[in-house]
């Protein structure tokens, strides 16, 4: 707990010796999260499938994960398929 708001409403105060490493802001609402959470759980049910995992826990033994900064990612999106979006309901 890092930020100024976490520290006061855990600890009731912040601490004189220690520093608030983190902020708190108000995104706008956006939508229902369980989109969200369908898209990831289909992403982990995936990768699951194309290691041969029949467990969430087999995957971490089956798979090599690594860590990509920013510039990882940017340097692919030449090559990215452009997505369309949904249909409204």
């Amino acid at each position: 707990m890092s930020s100024d708001t976490a520290m006061k409403k855990h600890h009731g105060s912040v601490a004189e010796y220690r520093a608030s490493e983190g902020k708190t802001v108000t995104i706008p609402y956006r939508g229902d999260v369980n989109g969200t959470v369908q898209d990831i759980l289909g992403g982990i049910r995936s990768a699951c499938t194309y290691t041969g995992a029949k467990h969430l826990k087999e995957l971490a033994k089956r798979a090599t994960f690594i860590r990509v900064t920013q510039q990882t990612n940017d340097m692919y999106v030449p090559f990215e398929v452009p997505t369309v979006p949904a249909p409204s309901k």
